[in-house]
């Protein structure tokens, strides 16, 4: 079936990992008319239905009309230096963008969080990821995505050598990891990017939480759209 290319598709962090493999993606589906991407600074790969946007997180201006919005915000507490400034960009700017992108007429948003989110983990980095998934809930959109991948694998332009050594240990135990174990195996962007492009088109209004194993199944999934009468449905939902 031929989806006319009528959907304005917004993505935030398309310089990263995923998100840069997600942008590529993107610009490949001829189903979305247009899509914006948000940036600090130009450089971005020009296309003729690309429109790079200068952002400032920090003072954010108003967004243009879109229909999906594809969050890949994410930074670490090394990088970012403390941990209120890793919780600014990963709390604060995530759900900053999600309220703007509802003024914007936004129904789908789909955001990268991590394996183990929740409000009430112990631990500062899985709490604040947890954080943020509550406050998206509430924001309203029709849709709300959210991908709590494992380990993720692929080329990074930045070192982040805690992750490497994390990787390379249970790379080599991921063929013993079945059944419920099956969402801890290392998982690669590339696999995270299809998932999420697949999930705006299918249609299953509600929440939804996809962790990796549920990420590796959409992501074999057509990406086709197909009505879903059901709110709030449980398919691929990792908890």
């Amino acid at each position: 079936m031929v989806v006319a290319a009528d959907r304005i598709a917004l993505l935030a962090g398309g310089s990263g990992l995923t998100g840069g493999h997600l942008l590529s993606l993107l610009l490949a589906d001829e189903r979305y008319a247009r899509i914006h991407a948000l940036v600090r600074k130009p450089g971005l790969s020009p296309h003729s239905r690309l429109q790079e946007h200068i952002f400032d997180y920090d003072h954010p201006a108003a967004l243009s009309a879109i229909d999906d919005v594809f969050c890949c915000l994410g930074t670490t507490i090394r990088k970012a230096g403390s941990q209120a400034a890793f919780r600014k960009v990963d709390y604060e700017y995530v759900v900053s963008l999600a309220h703007l992108a509802r003024k914007a007429g936004a129904k789908r948003f789909l955001v990268i969080s991590s394996l183990g989110a929740s409000v009430r983990s112990p631990i500062f980095y899985s709490r604040v990821k947890g954080e943020m998934e509550e406050a998206l809930r509430d924001v309203g959109f029709d849709e709300l995505h959210v991908f709590q991948p494992s380990l993720l694998l692929g080329n990074r332009h930045e070192s982040r050598p805690g992750e490497r050594i994390g990787i390379a240990a249970t790379c080599g135990i991921a063929p013993f990891m079945l059944g419920p174990m099956r969402k801890y195996r290392p998982i690669d962007a590339q696999i995270v990017a299809r998932a999420m492009l697949t999930a705006a088109w299918i249609n299953h209004r509600g929440n939804h939480v996809y962790t990796s194993d549920r990420i590796v199944e959409l992501a074999g999934q057509p990406s086709v759209s197909s009505p879903e009468p059901n709110s709030d449905s449980k398919l691929y939902r990792g908890r």
